[in-house]
C-alpha cells in the first residue's frame, strides 16, 4: 500500500468538495474515511476554505500533504457524488485507482449550461419579488435585471475577475436597471424590484456554512466563510449605493 497515493487522492476528493461549496467538518469527514476505507490505519486531516492538509500513519511510516485551494463555486451535486462514493469504498471494494477515475469523473461533470442557468437565475429573482410582497409588474422588471445580472456575472467570471469587483459590478447594473424600469413604467416599487433581484447576489451558502462550521467547532473555517460573506455584502452595497447616490445627486431623486 503507497501511503502517498492514499493521501493524494483522499484530498483530491476534499478539494473537489471544498471547490464545491462543502463545509470544513464534511471534508474532513469524507477524507479520512476515504483513508482509513483504503486501509490505512489512521488519518487526520484539516480543511479551511483556502488549504487542506493531511496525514495518514500506517505501520509507524507517517505521511503529510498540504493542498491549496483557489477556486470556489457552488455545487451541491458534486458535494454529494463525492461523499456518497467515499461512503461505499468498502462496501464495493472500490481500487484505489477506480477511485480515482470516478473522483476525476465528477470533477469533470458538466453543470448546467449558461443558457439555463441564466434563465432559472432570473426566475429566481421573479419569485423573489412575489416574497417582499411586489407586483407582478415588479417581478417582471425583476425577471430582465435577474437576465442581465447573471450573464454579466458570468461574463465577469470568465474573465478572471476578482469575485468582490464581480459583485459590485452586477449590483451597478442591478440597481440602475432598477431605476430605468421605473421611469419607464414597467415596475411600481422600485424597492421591490431591488430586492428581488439583488437575492441573486446574496452570499447564502458562504453565510450557512460559517454557522455550520462555527457551531461544529470548526472556528477559522467558520470566521473565513463569514468573513467572505461579509464582504459580499459590502460589494453588493457599494455597487448599489454608488449608482444611487449618482443618480439622486445628478438628478435629484428618483
Amino acid at each position: 500500500m503507497e501511503i502517498n497515493e492514499i493521501l493524494e487522492v483522499a484530498s483530491y476528493a476534499g478539494k473537489i468538495m471544498l471547490e464545491s461549496g462543502a463545509e470544513a467538518y464534511r471534508v474532513e469527514e469524507t477524507m479520512n474515511r476515504v483513508c482509513t476505507s483504503l486501509g490505512v490505519e489512521s488519518a487526520s486531516s484539516y480543511a479551511t476554505p483556502t488549504v487542506i492538509i493531511a496525514s495518514a500513519s500506517h505501520k509507524g511510516i507517517i505521511k503529510s500533504l498540504v493542498v491549496r485551494i483557489s477556486n470556489r463555486s457552488v455545487d451541491l451535486q458534486k458535494i454529494h457524488k463525492v461523499n456518497d462514493l467515499a461512503r461505499h469504498i468498502s462496501s464495493e471494494n472500490i481500487t484505489l485507482e477506480n477511485l480515482k477515475r470516478k473522483l476525476k469523473e465528477i470533477e469533470d461533470e458538466k453543470r448546467y449550461s449558461d443558457k439555463v442557468t441564466i434563465l432559472f437565475s432570473a426566475i429566481g429573482a421573479f419569485g423573489f419579488v412575489f416574497l417582499f410582497g411586489g407586483s407582478l409588474r415588479d417581478a417582471i422588471a425583476a425577471f430582465f435585471i435577474g437576465l442581465v445580472v447573471k450573464y454579466v456575472t458570468i461574463k465577469n467570471e470568465k474573465m478572471g475577475l476578482n469575485s468582490f469587483f464581480i459583485t459590485s459590478i452586477a449590483a451597478g447594473i442591478l440597481a440602475l436597471l432598477a431605476i430605468f424600469s421605473i421611469k419607464i413604467n414597467l415596475a411600481n416599487d422600485m424597492d421591490k424590484v431591488i430586492i428581488g433581484s439583488i437575492m441573486l447576489l446574496v452570499p447564502g451558502l458562504s453565510i450557512t456554512n460559517a454557522i455550520r462550521d462555527t457551531v461544529a467547532g470548526d472556528l477559522v473555517s467558520g470566521l473565513a466563510r463569514g468573513a467572505d460573506a461579509f464582504l459580499t455584502a459590502i460589494a453588493v452595497a457599494v455597487g448599489t449605493g454608488v449608482i444611487l447616490s449618482f443618480w439622486i445627486s445628478l438628478f435629484g431623486g428618483i
